[in-house]
């Protein structure tokens, strides 16, 4: 069993995905809160105490939520105020989210806690880590969220289930909260003062999934890079706009990590054309694959580094500080997506022309008259009665339309809410959410470059079995060939596509360190 310790200040993108991912075996990670986080959440818990007990006017505590923020709540009915404000905010629509996704926002809004500037009672997440730790796994629609005050919608339906309402899934059963709970030998909360809102308020469910996204983006950019490097080999192109000294005089770190790799993919490539070629250079989507391939890992990068101060911050309202003798509670906006919002959106857009460029390249393999003759029409010997690999551009051109759509940034929008006392907000789940189905779309069309990659280097070989791919490129092909045999006859094409998307998706394809030089 692997332990994984809460500190609030130490979650990262790849322990947030393995707890994710450990959904249909949760009892292989056990997650537990440090020692200085439990300190910091008593001492936090303790001025909201103070501060209900001297009957002082703190949004949130003592108030109502929102527009109702100038309503006193009495000390008797705090505990009331907290079930009414979970049942009240249960308000999402649409399809549940997968269970992964569950898993991981739930582990983000539990090291959000464990800063302990959020005043929650240790008990109360400890029991939001149990139902990680048991299996439970709420049912939480994926729509409502507009990104501020954070992930209202989603996080009341995951926060349900903590008191025994809502439903749950438990042993791949959907069911009641209230069962799921007993069937793990749990027992439903009673929630006291601020702890409604700590559990609700927060961006939790748009920086779960957009960890998720960037953990499938890393793979998704490596796989991308060797599909790319294996179509120059089928289209007889030339490294030389790879050389190291063009992109030292360009130094966008992308750019030059991703002209590395292609050397590296391609070292000992017979495949390629000769530098003393009269054809001295190729079309930009050979050309120019490290400046735009290198371009879309720079906006990953950046996602990246958004996420990580995400996953680490608290981020509801009003924020506890344990400041002087008595603490002090501070009314802000941590809990607005903007910073989330705009890098999905950006990931988004730079994955839509990553899916752009390759599907460009899907078009000049296919098509004879784009590549010079080096490759039979729609990669077939038997064009007419084959149609060959033809096909596979037009599944490849309706992902990169339907991806550009999906561009359309969801932070350019804002609706107010809340009689318009919420009146910016962030739709940066929206974006999130966006950014992983573009991310969908696009190991697709890697997958469908590496089919007609692959079956391009088959024609280029048939007279020289002999030549040898890049060092990179060749276990990359095997790994296809173990996989997709060479398409001699029209066949049902559907299973191969979805077999080299697992590959993409899994990283298979890159799972032997290249180096460039």
């Amino acid at each position: 069993m692997r332990s994984i310790t809460l500190d609030g200040e130490s979650l990262n993108i790849s322990t947030t995905v393995a707890v994710a991912d450990a959904w249909s075996r949760p009892e292989a990670i056990h997650i537990e809160l440090s020692a200085k986080a439990r300190d910091r959440m008593k001492a936090s818990r303790a001025v909201v105490e103070r501060l209900v007990d001297d009957g002082r006017i703190v949004y949130g505590i003592t108030t109502g939520f929102g527009a109702f923020k100038d309503r006193v709540i009495a000390p008797s009915e705090t505990a009331e105020l907290q079930r009414n404000l979970l049942m009240s905010h249960s308000v999402g629509v649409g399809p549940a989210l997968p269970e992964n996704t569950v898993r991981a926002m739930m582990l983000v809004r539990a090291n959000a806690l464990a800063k302990g500037h959020s005043g929650i009672r240790l008990e109360t997440v400890e029991a939001l880590l149990e139902l990680l730790n048991r299996g439970v796994h709420p049912v939480v629609p994926a729509q409502g969220s507009v990104g501020s005050s954070g992930d209202l919608a989603p996080l009341a339906h995951m926060a349900l289930v903590l008191i025994g309402l809502g439903e749950a899934v438990y042993g791949g059963q959907r069911m009641s909260g209230a069962e799921a709970l007993r069937l793990a030998g749990l027992a439903p909360l009673s929630l006291q003062a601020k702890e409604g809102v700590a559990l609700l308020n927060g961006t939790s469910l748009m920086t779960a999934i957009g960890c998720q996204a960037l953990d499938r983006a890393g793979r998704l950019l490596q796989g991308a890079d060797v599909a790319a490097a294996m179509s120059l080999e089928a289209l007889k192109g030339t490294v030389l706009a790879f050389d190291a000294r063009l992109h030292a005089a360009r130094p966008h770190p992308g750019q030059v990590a991703c002209a590395g790799h292609l050397r590296g993919l391609l070292d000992g490539s017979e495949l390629i054309r000769e530098a003393s070629s009269t054809d001295v250079q190729d079309p930009y989507t050979l050309r120019c694959i490290p400046q735009v391939h290198g371009a879309v890992r720079d906006a990953v990068a950046q996602a990246g580094r958004v996420l990580l101060v995400e996953l680490n911050s608290a981020t509801d309202n009003p924020l506890i500080f344990v400041d002087g003798p008595e603490g002090v509670a501070l009314s802000g906006g941590n809990f607005h997506g903007e910073p989330v919002a705009l890098v999905m959106d950006y990931m988004a857009v730079a994955l839509t022309d990553l899916g752009n460029m390759t599907e460009r390249r899907i078009a000049r393999l296919l098509d004879t008259a784009s590549n010079g003759g080096v490759l039979p029409p729609f990669l077939t010997r038997h064009g007419g009665l084959h149609s060959g690999l033809m096909m596979l551009q037009y599944t490849a051109a309706a992902l990169a339309s339907e991806n550009k759509v999906l561009a359309h940034p969801a932070s350019a929008d804002s609706i107010p809410t809340s009689a318009n006392t919420e009146d910016h907000v962030s739709m940066g789940t929206i974006a999130a959410r966006k950014a992983l189905l573009v991310m969908e779309h696009v190991e697709t069309i890697v997958a469908l470059e590496l089919l007609c990659a692959a079956q391009g280097v088959d024609f280029r070989r048939q007279d020289n079995p002999g030549l040898h791919l890049g060092k990179g490129t060749e276990p990359a092909y095997q790994a296809i060939r173990q996989r997709v045999p060479f398409i001699e006859a029209d066949t049902v094409m559907y299973p191969h596509i979805e077999t080299l998307r697992n590959l993409v998706r899994g990283g298979l394809l890159t799972r032997a360190p290249v180096s460039g030089k």
